[in-house]
C-alpha cells in the first residue's frame, strides 16, 4: 500500500536546506581555531622544515653521485664528482681531457644554512692528489668514478653536511669502496 505525505513539499525543502547550511559565524569561528592552531604548530614546524633541508640536500648529493657512477659507466669516460667547501657548491662533469666539453654537466649551489666538509681519507694521500683542478671550478676535493664502476683511490672517503653546531649528515664510501652511503649519525665504529 502506498501513501503520499501532506503538507507543503515546497516549504519543507527550503527548510532541509536552511538546517544545511553553516552561518557566517559558525565559518569564522572555525577559521579562528584553526588559526590558534597553526600558531601552536609553527615553532615546531620550523624546526621541522628546517632539518628536511639539511636531508634533502644529502640526499641530492647521494643521488648526483650514483647518477655519477652510473653516466661513467655507460658513456665510458670518467666523471668527477667536485665539492666546493669554500663557496658551499658541487656538481658533476667528465673529467678533463676525454672530450671537448660536457654537455650535461651539472652543480648545485647549498642552502644557506647548510654547509659541506670534506675529509680526506685514512690513508694519507699527498693533498696534490686529493684536490685537482676542475675547469671553471678550481683546485678543489673530488670523488673520480671511473667506466669501470670503481670510486678512484684519491676520492674522499668521507663527505660531512651540517646544520647548525649538532645536525649532521655523513656520506661515507661503503666498505666494499663501491659506492657512498648516507648515515644519520656518526660514531667511530659506524664505518668498519
Amino acid at each position: 500500500m502506498m501513501t503520499l505525505r501532506t503538507g507543503n513539499s515546497r516549504i519543507r525543502s527550503n527548510e532541509q536546506r536552511r538546517a544545511r547550511a553553516f552561518t557566517l559565524v559558525e565559518l569564522i569561528l572555525v577559521m579562528t581555531l584553526l588559526l590558534i592552531v597553526m600558531c601552536v604548530a609553527l615553532p615546531s614546524l620550523k624546526g621541522f622544515f628546517r632539518g628536511r633541508n639539511l636531508d634533502s640536500e644529502a640526499r641530492r648529493f647521494l643521488s648526483l653521485a650514483r647518477y655519477g657512477q652510473s653516466r661513467a659507466v655507460s658513456e665510458g669516460v670518467p666523471m668527477v664528482l667536485w665539492i666546493d667547501a669554500r663557496r658551499g657548491a658541487y656538481g658533476l662533469q667528465q673529467q678533463a681531457g676525454y672530450t671537448d666539453g660536457d654537455s650535461n654537466a651539472v652543480s648545485f649551489a647549498l642552502s644557506e644554512d647548510v654547509r659541506v666538509e670534506v675529509q680526506v681519507p685514512a690513508v694519507a694521500m699527498p693533498s696534490s692528489r686529493l684536490n685537482q683542478t676542475v675547469p671553471g671550478v678550481g683546485y678543489v676535493p673530488m670523488i673520480r668514478f671511473t667506466p669501470d664502476e670503481f670510486i678512484g683511490e684519491n676520492s674522499p672517503d668521507r663527505i660531512v653536511f651540517r646544520q647548525g653546531a649538532n645536525d649532521a649528515i655523513w656520506i661515507i664510501e661503503s666498505a666494499n669502496r663501491l659506492k657512498y652511503e648516507m648515515q644519520a649519525s656518526h660514531s667511530p665504529n659506524a664505518r668498519r
